[in-house]
């Protein structure tokens, strides 16, 4: 061994004295440089970690709140959704009921049936009539009521389940829309109003298409039905003045509170050491609070159907009216649910563990197996497959990343729409897959020149 070599101020020739190394660290050296190293990136992964678990509880916790506001900010707010919402009430059996019940109850109690048999009876004895004829007399008040009343329940039940009802009632919905947020605002004007502890419908329309048919029917005593008896009671609870603070404060962050979750998780993704992982977390968390958000539904039905007394709404019409009011509620939570179990489901499928390998593999054999008995064909696809086969992992990005688009900008989606844009998707995926696969073997480039040769034999 040269020691000249070996030794670190030793120069070599023609450098002018210089040392080639300023210095060489010693094994001790190099171990200690390599712990503090480690030390220094697990200190910061730590930290990335924090935030990013930080960054998810935020948006975990906010995300069941957001579902709320947007479905407060779309359905009571927007007025074709509103009347989209409640207009199924007008055709459900249970809620015709009550209508028809207490239609009837109102028009009888301004038909005074006692007073025309006392009449009848006074008029008998004024004539001479027998005793026994002015005691006939005074018994028919049982049946004409009966007789009478089953007149007015036939004629309110025609109305009340016809198209006219249906239609009557989508109007005064569509013109009571605003008077909803003002329930909500705590503002009294408009067809549905807060009194006390109540919330109530005037179906005034509806009243004056009843009284004229009674009207046209005979029953004058229909024409002075008063005006207070036009309102029907759709909610009665104690909590009313508590919704109205929590729809002030929804309503001035409603608009934001969506934007915000999403772009907490976005950071908890980008901060997160493992991005594939965190989505995989943050997916199932959405998914988590989804459902807790389905069993607070199932929950508030249970506490609202007890807080209606059976006097003022029976227990189907009340079950009716708030399954028609929360159902778009409802739809959009199992909407996220379903994509929130799809995207950690496919956070999963590009991971290392060992049935997600197994499904790609299996997957690559089949498109393999495709693309190449159409290459044998004769169907190539030649320089685009290759290309495609180079670039597998950008185009594949490229159509997920179009997926979320198409499903963020569709107005509204549905289970129905995430499973069609997913659908798409993975059709897509396994084309271009095929595709790549069809390419054929590449074409042999041109071989090497005499001269190439020579030089390559003088190299040699």
């Amino acid at each position: 061994m040269n020691p000249a070599a070996s030794s670190p101020s030793s120069p070599e020739p023609g450098s002018g004295g210089a040392t080639p190394h300023s210095h060489a660290l010693t094994p001790a050296e190099h171990a200690e440089y390599e712990r503090l190293r480690r030390t220094a990136s697990l200190r910061h992964r730590r930290l990335r970690r924090a935030g990013a678990s930080l960054l998810l509880l935020l948006s975990l916790l906010l995300a069941p709140l957001a579902v709320v506001t947007s479905w407060l900010q779309e359905t009571v707010t927007n007025t074709d959704r509103y009347v989209e919402t409640v207009a199924p009430l007008a055709s459900d059996p249970a809620v015709q009921n009550v209508v028809i019940n207490r239609l009837t109850h109102r028009v009888m109690d301004n038909i005074d049936v006692k007073a025309v048999t006392n009449a009848l009876s006074n008029n008998l004895k004024d004539a001479g009539a027998p005793p026994r004829v002015v005691a006939a007399a005074d018994a028919l008040a049982g049946p004409l009521h009966d007789a009478v009343k089953g007149a007015v329940d036939r004629v309110v039940t025609r109305v009340v389940t016809s198209d006219t009802f249906k239609k009557v009632w989508v109007g005064a919905n569509r013109r009571a829309q605003p008077a909803v947020v003002n329930v909500l605002t705590g503002e009294h004007k408009g067809a549905v109003q807060a009194q006390g502890n109540t919330i109530q419908l005037n179906v005034g329309q509806v009243v004056d298409q009843v009284k004229q048919r009674l009207v046209d029917a005979g029953f004058e005593k229909a024409a002075h039905i008063p005006t207070p008896d036009r309102t029907i009671t759709l909610f009665h609870t104690k909590e009313l003045s508590k919704a109205q603070d929590a729809f002030r404060v929804l309503n001035v962050v409603g608009v934001w509170l969506p934007v915000v979750t999403v772009v907490f998780a976005g950071l908890a993704l980008w901060t997160a050491p493992g991005h594939r992982a965190m989505l995989v977390v943050t997916a199932t968390g959405f998914a988590v609070m989804m459902v807790v958000l389905l069993i607070a539904l199932a929950v508030a039905r249970q506490v609202y159907l007890g807080s209606v007394p059976s006097s003022e709404l029976p227990p189907d019409a009340a079950a009716s009216i708030y399954d028609t009011f929360v159902r778009f509620l409802r739809e959009t939570t199992r909407t996220v649910l379903v994509a929130s179990v799809i995207t950690a489901l496919s956070a999963y499928m590009f991971g290392p563990g060992r049935v997600a390998s197994a499904i790609r593999r299996t997957a690559d054999r089949g498109t393999t197996a495709t693309g190449r008995a159409l290459a044998r064909t004769g169907a190539r696809t030649g320089s685009v497959g290759r290309w495609l086969g180079r670039h597998r992992k950008g185009t594949t990005g490229v159509l997920i990343a179009a997926g979320v688009l198409a499903l963020l900008l569709w107005n509204e989606p549905t289970i129905g729409a995430v499973a069609l844009v997913i659908g798409i998707v993975l059709a897509v995926l396994l084309l271009l897959a095929i595709l790549a696969a069809a390419a054929g073997p590449a074409a042999a480039g041109p071989g090497p020149g005499p001269a190439t040769g020579q030089e390559n034999q003088a190299t040699a």
